[in-house]
């Protein structure tokens, strides 16, 4: 075990895999020479050289297209996009090339690829910077959706990414990347993608998010047990495409009241999915309707607006309330 932020968890994942396999490669626009925007692959490409760790014009198309192809002849590359807000000019080739391949050639061309894109609010980066894009590729198939926020689920995710033979989109927290560190077991072992995790017990009101926001969720339902009583559990999904639905069910059974908290906007944002699913499988243990809560259909507020955009504390525990407490 070793003492790890997430962003030296990502990079630990990243060097025990290249390592074990020789297939993988890392691409982006400054991975190499300085180890990407935010360093998360710095040193990566003196202990593995330029063949691996390569540094690419700034083209997020051309950076996943050349991925796609790499991917189909036999490696195993990770593409970095700087910041997920920039993600959509390579929408093209990760959801119309890089997630049906495989299926158009029944199985002789896996597209075994990562793309590695920086996400969510909270470094007053603006409307560029503030992103969560999950929505646009969750819809379509074929790929698979990660989004840890914590170190040891930062390693153990991007293993797991890496070693799938789908795309897999890893969403990770900016925000969280120096802030928080925890010990990590740098042991090759990966996460089963698809698992969420129960991060606070509760019998009153069962809380789901992902994303940086869990902590702030964890805080809220903190609060409001100290101020009222009210003792939420809260999920983190931790993987979108596949979800843990049956975790959710089970806590709802129990709870009779769910409450879904995301960073990106509320119309047609995943927690809408969440819900009608949880209305299909769990509809007779409902006390209550089904919340989100979650940001304005709005464009990302600038710099300063980032405490006001995305949820708070004080809305997320409002919502909690005014779910735990609803009677018919």
């Amino acid at each position: 075990m070793a003492k790890m932020t997430v962003l030296e968890a990502l990079r630990a994942a990243m060097a025990y895999e290249m390592a074990r396999n020789e297939r993988v490669v890392v691409l982006g626009e400054d991975v190499g020479t300085v180890g990407g925007i935010f360093r998360v692959t710095s040193g990566l490409q003196k202990q593995f050289g330029k063949d691996r760790l390569i540094d690419t014009p700034l083209d997020e198309k051309g950076i996943v297209a050349h991925a796609v192809g790499m991917a189909m002849y036999g490696m195993r590359p990770i593409a970095e996009i700087q910041f997920a807000g920039f993600i959509h000019d390579a929408h093209e080739q990760i959801m119309f090339c890089g997630t049906k391949y495989r299926w158009m050639t029944g199985g002789e061309y896996p597209v075994p690829m990562v793309v590695r894109a920086p996400a969510f609010g909270g470094i007053m980066g603006g409307f560029w910077h503030s992103q969560s894009p999950e929505s646009y590729y969750i819809h379509g198939g074929g790929i698979k959706i990660v989004a840890p926020t914590t170190p040891q689920d930062a390693y153990a995710f991007m293993l797991a990414a890496i070693r799938d033979p789908d795309p897999v989109l890893v969403l990770e927290p900016v925000p969280l990347y120096r802030t928080l560190s925890d010990e990590v077991a740098d042991d090759g072992a990966a996460a089963p993608i698809g698992v969420g995790e129960v991060v606070r017990a509760g019998a009153d009101v069962t809380a789901v998010t992902y994303g940086p926001i869990r902590h702030d969720v964890v805080g809220a339902a903190d609060d409001l047990a100290t101020e009222r009583g009210i003792e939420a559990e809260v999920i983190d999904l931790r993987s979108l495409i596949p979800y843990d639905i049956d975790m959710i069910v089970r806590s709802v059974e129990k709870t009779g009241r769910l409450v879904i908290i995301h960073e990106a906007s509320e119309t047609l944002g995943f927690g809408a999915e969440i819900a009608v699913q949880v209305q299909n499988r769990a509809f007779g243990s409902l006390e209550a309707p089904i919340e989100r809560v979650c940001a304005p259909d709005l464009p990302y507020s600038y710099r300063v607006g980032d405490e006001f955009f995305k949820p708070n504390r004080k809305r997320i525990g409002a919502g909690l309330v005014r779910t735990a407490e609803f009677a018919f």
